[in-house]
């Protein structure tokens, strides 16, 4: 026989138990994946363990398993193979295990008790159930006796034995009379744990006798009776009044052992006369606050979710007039095995490595054994890639065939857990589980989160490119999640577009696209705005929005928060709220809410009703103070205090505050006394004797309060004992030997007379039964000097005067001083869960050895050293704090490949107790931080030097290094991409065959067992020719160029300002100029200075429509400057990137194209002269299209072709209005379309086509095109 083992129930389908997979692969939630993935088996529902079962019905044995292929089951039963077969009560369902004894058809439930197991097995493995002990209920009937009338005197005890029938399970105890009504229970009369009914003591009114004692037995739904008890009670005169004594249990000490988790139950039951009352304490500590219940008239303490902790003496003491007695309960808490780490599924790739941990703790310590597929491993067939270290199961370099279910058995002699946990070993090609071309709709500025949910093993690499054939997205504006996530953390509407997304692994590669749309936010342009309207006027609130035209809004609109009332006097408009008939209800706030699919914006305006018109004439502003204040009806403790409101100034008066000022203990301050409704003008006041009362009055209206009255006349109160005694009462040591008993003073008008203390009593609660008082003057705390450590008292504080004493004051509990702890945390244990991060577990100190408020725990810990460097270094002690009585704590933020120390101690109010022993634990490698440092040197025709330094945080064993670079092309777009594994041990690089002067962008990490590092980037450029390298002498340093160079000077012009960038090599130089001014003006160049290094400088403040030439130098090289470059600003010109107007095929086509029209104008001047009609122009009139319609038709022109223009050079375009300036708007022709940008209207070879085609803009490119790439021409330097 296997030991007991168990397994926790689940009823979650396939879906469920992936989701606990703590591997490297991660297996989706998909069901369609699910379906097609092979799975071990895994157990999804079982019958408990202990199973009771009716015997009177059919027995079901619940099995129930998934997998795939689908598993197949068998049973044992008492350790033996059950044949099902073979016994035909006995069937299993179909595609289940579950097992079905037809008990209704003949069959004996006694004949099926037993132990049976059952296994879920497929090609993949094999899943075992808990051992379910199968037990019929019973229900015996009660044992035939002669029960004798019990005779008892009054004032005596009696118990009433009910001793049920053995039952399965025990049966539920209750006693009732023959009229089956309960029997009335109290202090006094109540039933015990065990069934039987106890008095503590008689009375005439307990004589009867139908106490019938009841047996319920839930299996079987029956109820069993006991003959009735006859009880008579005979009185004596005087009747004996008795001390207490227990009933139950008996004795002065006793034991009881409970399990971790269960409910505790602790009974004592006494007699005596008068009737005993029960009060319970623990030894040492105090009772669970939040777990701890009384029941049965406080007889029964009850503690819910006991552990470990919970141990000790439990004292019950039952006290009478008469004395007390008491019994000590002495309590154990043991432990069945509970988890501490369940294994987990665990999903492989073939060649990958994994662990199975088990791990669990109870009392006694629980042994931990393995099963492979339901056998003992030790027997199991073996597999090289495992390895069993103890509570450990270590894989390495798995296969497919290494698939199995595992089964970790933990037991002690309270119980047993069983765990199946599978390691799965599969081989898939890369899925994308997101729906093709998906479409994502976003609104601007906000995140856009792509989806690409993936599955594949190995686990796939996934990248994402801008388009169907663009280049791979990197850089900081995009983020990328480890689930295939792309996000935008700000979304532009430039980033709209087509995504794709690219899974691949050594098994194959497959993508998807999605798209996306960016639209524009809601707005509201126009918010409701305040409003003071007067009764059953007509008020409006308007919301106008401004909305993205793809999206329905909806306008909804709230009063205060809520529905606006369903009253047909609110009419809501497309873009506004009308109130008809105001009335003082509809004061309020209304809030307008516009919601579309994507986003919500709200704005808010409140509605003041007023009595009165808001007219110009009428001010509203708080009212004036009351006055001509007068005291009435003088008594002892109450006054009657009149006045005469002020003007309201057209608010009415809400209410008016009551102040009172206490001339003989508070001169000068005013205190709030009561507040009455605006309607009053009297007030009965409550006084406090020993005052010297003076009250003003506050008037308040909806604008705010008035200045205070002028203060009424003094009336001086008699005096008299306090009413009240200090409040805030509390006892707090502040040493080990006293209690520091503090407690807020009563303020003057509270002291109620002259010669005000406070009487001070304690005493030490559950020891001293006298209390000592003291009595000391008005001050705020007495110290209680040699008492012991941290311990309970009961304290009190009374205030007293030259009248009397305060009514008797309530107890509050304080504690004596704390001390520091005496014992530090045992079994300090440390589970280092990955690279940075470790769990630290300890056994906690006996709270008597915490000699205080328990706190917490502190854990102090600390690198000792680098495992991958030997150096000693500075410790730096790192401090965490676990509040309460914690057993565990997360050190995160560890270093990787490093030794720790730590130790634990545990805290109190007081401070922190002894340290225990130092724990050393070792970090796992991880992946390394960024290479220090990477510097390019020594440029050539075709070379470049690297060098490099060593990450800082190397976190491991260096294994190697990695080295991308790829070229970059004059309109910045990548080339292809060279990768270069480097051995660890290398600092430099020389790359030789390369493009002699081009840019090459370089990628550099580092690398551990475990994974690359992040890594670092630069930039170089190798030499156009020979001449620009210096030769070095002998001992000289890097190499530079012979002459610094700025190249490719570029603008990117707008209406008032550009923006000028440069490319510039040599030496190392921070000081740059811009310098400009006027094209073919004789005025001198103006300069700017540019700060720092950069290559790109702003030039503002310029004139819309102008040519402008620039050019870039530095500081310090004299006569060293870029060659000048011009361009022109104006309404949404692009930068000037590339300048073809030098180009000869673009001179020859403009030439071409002048004559063209020069031609036709010669001939439409003759045909004019000629009084010939234009027949071209008689079609577009026929046309009647308002684009190429006549400008002047009264002087006989031809519209775009005037005589006032035939002499003069065309400017911007061939139309041009009458004041000679142009406008985007009014031109379509306008060459500043085809210039440049996202507006350009030219063909790839410098045509027209684009106007008459109809096309406005760029097609969107394609490949690895960039966007910023820059137009074929630019038409407006072409033309002037």
């Amino acid at each position: 026989m296997m030991k007991k083992m168990s397994i926790s129930t689940s009823k979650t389908s396939l879906v469920l138990f992936l989701c606990q997979i703590i591997s490297a692969l991660d297996v989706p939630l998909d069901s369609k994946l699910l379906e097609e993935l092979s799975q071990p088996p895994t157990i999804t529902q079982q019958s408990p363990k202990d199973y009771i079962v009716d015997p009177r019905e059919n027995i079901v044995i619940q099995c129930e398993a998934k997998g795939k292929p689908p598993p197949s089951f068998s049973w044992t039963r008492n350790g033996t193979h059950f044949d099902i077969d073979k016994d035909a009560q006995v069937t299993m369902k179909p595609n289940s295990g579950t097992l079905v004894i037809n008990i209704m058809n003949g069959g004996k439930a006694e004949a099926y008790e037993g132990v049976y197991q059952c296994t879920a097995r497929n090609e993949r493995g094999a899943a075992i159930s808990n051992n379910i002990v199968i037990r019929p209920s019973r229900s015996p009937l009660w044992t035939k006796e002669k029960l004798e009338p019990n005779h008892v005197r009054e004032g005596d005890s009696l118990v009433l034995h009910c001793r049920p029938p053995v039952g399965l399970p025990p049966p539920i105890i209750f006693w009732m009379d023959n009229a089956f009504q309960r029997l009335p229970q109290s202090e006094r009369v109540s039933q015990g744990l065990n069934g039987d009914l106890y008095f503590s003591n008689v009375q005439p009114e307990d004589t009867r006798e139908d106490y019938i004692c009841y047996a319920r037995f839930n299996h079987t739904q029956t109820i069993q009776q006991k003959q009735p008890i006859s009880v008579k009670v005979f009185s004596t005169k005087p009747v004996t009044e008795r001390q207490p004594v227990l009933l139950t249990p008996t004795g002065s000490t006793s034991t009881k052992v409970e399990l971790r988790g269960n409910v505790l139950l602790l009974e004592c039951i006494a007699a005596g006369l008068p009737t005993p009352v029960i009060r319970w304490i623990k030894e040492g500590g105090e009772l669970p606050a939040n777990r701890t219940f009384f029941e049965n008239f406080k007889k029964t303490l009850k503690i819910i979710d006991v552990s470990e902790a919970d141990s000790g003496n439990y004292k019950c003491i039952a006290r009478n007039a008469l004395g007390s007695v008491h019994h000590v309960i002495s309590v154990t808490v043991k432990a069945a095995p509970y988890w501490i780490t369940a294994p987990r599924n665990l999903v492989l790739s073939p060649g990958e490595d994994g662990t199975l941990i088990c791990r669990a703790n109870g009392n006694p310590k629980p042994s931990i054994s393995w099963l492979a597929n339901g056998v003992p491993i030790a027997i199991a067939p073996e597999d090289p890639s495992r390895k069993v270290d103890g509570d450990t199961i270590i894989f390495s370099h798995v296969q497919e065939r290494s698939s199995a279910v595992y089964q970790c058995n933990a037991s002690n002699e309270y119980g047993y857990l069983l765990a199946n946990a599978f390691v799965n070993v599969l081989a898939e090609p890369p899925r994308i589980l997101t729906p093709a071309n998906k479409l994502y709709q976003v609104i601007a500025d906000s995140p856009a989160l792509l989806d690409c949910a993936y599955f594949g093993s190995p686990k796939p690499e996934i990248e994402w490119f801008k388009g169907v054939k663009g280049s791979i997205l990197r850089g900081n504006e995009y983020v990328f999640h480890d689930n295939g996530t792309l996000e935008i953390p700000v979304a532009q509407k430039n980033n709209a577009g087509t995504y794709t997304c690219v899974a691949r692994n050594e098994l194959g590669k497959i993508q998807n696209e999605v798209q996306l749309e960016i639209k524009d936010p809601t707005m509201i342009i126009k918010q409701p705005e305040y409003k003071v309207i007067q009764r059953y006027g007509q008020v409006s609130f308007e919301c106008i929005i401004k909305h993205d035209s793809t999206l329905l809004p909806t306008v909804t609109w709230l009063k205060d928060n809520d529905e606006l009332p369903d009253d047909e006097r609110f009419l809501v408009g497309k873009d506004n709220l009308t109130i008809m008939n105001v009335t003082d209800k509809d004061d309020g706030t209304y809030t307008c809410i516009v919601n579309t699919t994507l986003d919500s914006v709200s704005a808010s305006a409140v509605l003041t009703v007023v009595a009165a018109p808001p007219t110009p004439a009428i001010i509203y502003a708080r009212p004036n103070p009351p006055f001509d204040l007068e005291l009435t009806g003088q008594l002892e403790r109450s006054i009657d205090l009149s006045w005469i409101p002020g003007d309201e100034n057209n608010s009415p008066i809400t209410s008016f505050v009551i102040e009172f000022e206490d001339a003989l203990h508070e001169p000068g301050v005013w205190r709030y006394q009561t507040e009455v409704p605006g309607s009053q003008t009297t007030a009965q006041l409550k006084l406090s004797p020993y005052v010297n009362y003076s009250f003003r009055v506050i008037a308040v209206n909806r604008i705010g309060r008035s200045q205070p009255s002028e203060p009424s006349e003094q009336y001086l109160t008699k005096s008299a004992s306090p009413d009240e005694n200090p409040a805030n009462v509390q006892g707090i040591g502040s040493e080990p030997d006293n209690l520091v008993i503090t407690w807020e003073p009563l303020k003057g008008f509270q002291s109620n007379g002259p010669g005000l203390q406070y009487k001070v009593s304690w005493r030490q609660k559950d020891v001293d039964d006298e209390w000592t008082s003291v009595i000391v003057a008005n001050v705020s705390k007495y110290i209680v000097s040699g008492t012991p450590t941290f311990v309970p008292y009961e304290v009190k504080v009374q205030a007293l005067n030259d009248l009397g004493y305060a009514p008797e004051p309530s107890e509050v509990i304080g504690h004596s001083g704390e001390d520091l702890p005496m014992v530090a945390p045992g079994n300090v244990q440390v589970h280092v869960i990955n690279s940075t991060l470790a769990k630290v577990h300890w056994d906690p100190v006996p709270l008597k050895s915490v000699r205080g408020h328990l706190q917490g725990y502190k854990i102090y810990y600390w690198k000792v050293q680098s495992l991958s460097r030997r150096s000693r270094r500075h410790i730096e002690k790192k401090i965490l704090t676990f509040r309460g009585n914690k057993t565990f704590g997360m050190l995160p933020g560890l270093e990787p490949y490093s030794s720790y120390k730590l130790n634990v101690r545990v805290v109190n109010g007081k401070g922190e107790g002894p340290a225990s022993p130092d724990k050393v634990f070792k970090t796992p490698e991880g992946v390394p931080s960024s290479p220090s440092f990477l510097k390019i040197t020594n440029p050539t025709l075709d070379s470049l030097t690297l060098e490099w330094g060593s990450p800082t945080h190397p976190n491991g064993v260096l294994t190697s290094y990695t080295l991308k670079f790829q070229p970059i092309n004059n309109t910045h777009e990548l080339g292809p991409l060279v990768e270069i594994r480097i051995p660890a041990n290398e600092s430099s690089l020389i790359l030789k065959n390369l493009n002699y002067s081009t840019r090459y962008k370089f990628y550099f990490n580092a690398q551990t067992s475990v994974g690359s590092g992040s890594q670092i980037t630069e930039e170089a450029v190798t030499i156009m020719d020979e001449a620009g390298i210096l030769r070095p002498a002998v001992g000289a340093g890097k190499v530079q160029p012979l002459y610094p160079r700025i190249r490719n000077v570029t603008t990117a012009a707008a209406e008032t300002y550009a923006n000028i960038s440069w490319e510039y090599e040599g030496p190392d130089h921070a000081n740059f100029y811009v310098e400009y001014g006027v094209a073919g003006s004789k005025e001198d160049w103006k300069k700017e200075i540019v700060n720092g290094s950069r290559s790109f400088f702003v030039l503002k403040g310029l004139t819309p429509g102008t040519a402008y030439k620039v050019r870039v130098g530095a500081e310090g090289l004299s006569g060293f400057r870029s060659s000048e470059d011009v361009f022109e600003t104006g309404p949404a010109m692009a930068s000037r990137q590339v300048d073809i107007a030098t180009q000869g095929w673009f001179i020859g086509l403009m030439c071409a194209v002048a004559l063209l029209i020069l031609i036709l104008l010669i001939v439409c001047f003759i045909r004019r002269n000629k009084g010939g009609k234009y027949p071209v122009k008689e079609k577009e009139d026929a046309h009647a299209d308002p684009e190429i319609q006549p400008m002047k038709e009264d002087d006989g022109t031809f519209g775009e072709y005037s005589d006032a223009e035939d002499h003069k050079p065309l400017k911007k375009g061939s139309r041009t209005p009458s004041d000679r300036t142009v406008k985007k708007e009014d031109s379509d022709d306008s060459l500043v379309d085809y210039g440049e940008g996202v507006n350009g209207q030219f063909n790839e070879d410098g045509s027209f086509i684009g106007q008459y085609s109809g096309k406005k803009e760029k097609e969107p490119a394609e490949g690895n095109e960039s966007s910023e790439a820059p137009s074929p021409v630019n038409a407006m330097n072409s033309f002037v």
